[in-house]
This record gives C-alpha cells, structure tokens and sequence, in this order.
C-alpha cells in the first residue's frame, strides 16, 4: 500500500523530494516510513537544527534569525500533524 503525504505549505523553501524513504532515529533505531513530503519536511528540520547549533546562521539579523525559527517551529508543527507517529519516533 502506498501512502499518500499531505501537501507541503506554501511558506516551505526547502528541497522538495518526489519519492518518500525509511528513516532511522539515530538514538533509538527505530525506524519510519516517510512520505516525499514527510522527508522533504524531516530534512529541513533536521538541517535547520544541526545549523542552528553551528551557528551557521548571521545572528545580527533579527529579522532574519526570527524568521528562521519561525519556520523551523512551523516545520515541526506541520510534522507533528501531519504524523504524529513518526513525530514521536523521530523528532521528540
């Protein structure tokens, strides 16, 4: 059975997948299946985090930093809807 992700929101920059894949949590090994649209949102919230503790980000931009976690905490929220499951397994 295929599953069918729930579109993407228009305010998502990131890179869009057309195919979904398995993810395993790192800590756990639990692993999820994810739709492209599931993926495309893990890997952004994924790359958001590992950049935000980087310090990638020019942090003398207020405007640009707030804008950045705006859209990471909506990304997290779209996830959390969209597969609460997997959201657990992966995320939280």
């Amino acid at each position: 059975m295929v599953k069918v992700g729930q579109k993407l929101p228009k305010w998502f920059k990131g890179e869009v997948y057309e195919i979904g894949d398995e993810v395993r949590n790192a800590f756990s090994g639990e692993r999820c299946e994810l739709t492209a649209e599931e993926l495309s949102m893990y890997d952004f919230i994924m790359g958001m985090s590992i950049a935000f503790e980087a310090g990638y980000f020019p942090w003398h931009s207020e405007k640009f930093r707030k804008s950045m976690i705006e859209d990471f905490d909506k990304g997290k929220d779209w996830f959390r809807k969209t597969n609460p499951e997997a959201y657990m397994i992966l995320l939280d």
